[in-house]
């Protein structure tokens, strides 16, 4: 069973001034994907000192995957990336890429997306969009392949290049 933190970034639903209504979606579909249960919630605003120190803490604890959800676009407010991006040992640009690359088949602007994704300890840490479709639709285009890399990660598995056939 993998353990899983959702981390929403928004400045009026920290304040109760809007409903978080993607964060609570990815926690339904998380809990409803085997070998994945979500341990953690919490929505905090477009902080990067305060995401920082939630994704350090999280990675120091028994999480094996933190989705983030907003702050990825162009808005000065949007420091996600940022923020991530300084806190992770590797990247894992993949991930990242094919999430962009499948959401623009359905909707163009999601090349505007700046999310990363990358690795902290043994923690894998994947930036979402912040709209409820979005950040769905984004997940369920790795989910099926995450686990691997947590194996791998944590020396559960094999290189992923051994599941080849020759």
């Amino acid at each position: 069973m993998f353990n899983v933190a959702i981390i929403t970034l928004s400045d009026k639903g920290s304040k109760g001034e809007r409903k978080d209504i993607t964060g609570e979606n990815l926690v339904y579909f998380i809990n409803n994907e085997n070998n994945y249960e979500v341990k953690y919630y919490n929505m905090i605003p477009d902080d990067k000192t305060m995401l920082k120190n939630e994704i350090i803490k999280l990675c120091d604890e028994d999480i094996d995957l933190i989705l983030t959800n907003g702050g990825t676009g162009f808005s000065k407010r949007d420091i996600t990336p940022e923020a991530t991006k300084e806190v992770i040992e590797r990247e894992i640009p993949g991930i990242s890429e094919y999430i962009r690359m499948k959401s623009s088949e359905k909707i163009k602007r999601a090349i505007l997306s700046r999310g990363i994704s990358g690795i902290r300890k043994n923690t894998v840490i994947i930036n979402l969009p912040g709209s409820p479709k979005g950040a769905i639709e984004s997940i369920e285009f790795v989910i099926d392949v995450i686990g691997h890399g947590i194996d791998i990660l944590k020396g559960e598995a094999t290189e992923c290049a051994n599941d080849r056939q020759v």
